[in-house]
């Protein structure tokens, strides 16, 4: 798996998720239940804002959050951009180092995650692409533990058999509201 790779086919899809929020929406409901949608891009905006401050070593300026769409959109090119110029080979969570490969791996699946609630949100339902969930999902399975279930993930959530990649990785990770996948 090449995580650069992901995270830009999962920035890909995310923008084209934020592309779908109309001015006046962010008090809509989404699919994290605790959130509303300016609050799900709000997250968003952090994840983005960690995952390049993880790829540099720095901060990125923070971006006005009158237009929440347009900063997640700016945020996104900072971290493209910066995965391109090379990230070093490891960022400090705390005092603990974390290769920037699952770090990155780790922010694709928060970010087409959330790309998918976006879209729920704003009632223009997207799947996954095929590809992705599929790549994505056993990342999901790998640090997703039991301890988050009800913190940061709801219970995983059953879904038909036969269900494609992108169902399973929604179901695992809590979300009801499935799309065929």
């Amino acid at each position: 798996m090449n995580s650069g790779e992901l995270l830009e086919r999962s920035l890909g899809y995310a923008l084209g998720s934020v592309a779908g929020v109309e001015p006046g929406s962010l008090g809509r409901g989404t699919p994290c239940a605790q959130w509303d949608l300016g609050e799900l891009l709000g997250h968003l905006d952090d994840s983005l804002d960690a995952l390049y401050e993880g790829l540099t070593g720095g901060r990125i300026g923070l971006v006005p959050r009158v237009d929440r769409a347009c900063g997640f959109r700016t945020r996104a090119c900072a971290v493209l951009g910066a995965w391109a110029a090379g990230p070093p080979e490891s960022a400090l969570v705390g005092e603990r180092p974390l290769d920037v490969r699952v770090m990155a791996a780790l922010g694709a699946v928060e970010i087409a995650v959330h790309g998918w609630d976006v879209a729920q949100a704003c009632g223009r339902p997207r799947p996954l692409p095929v590809a992705l969930a599929a790549e994505l999902l056993p990342v999901a399975r790998c640090v997703v533990a039991e301890a988050d279930r009800g913190v940061r993930f709801g219970a995983p959530v059953a879904v038909p058999v036969g269900a494609g990649p992108g169902v399973r990785l929604l179901g695992f990770l809590g979300r009801r509201d499935f799309l065929p996948g």
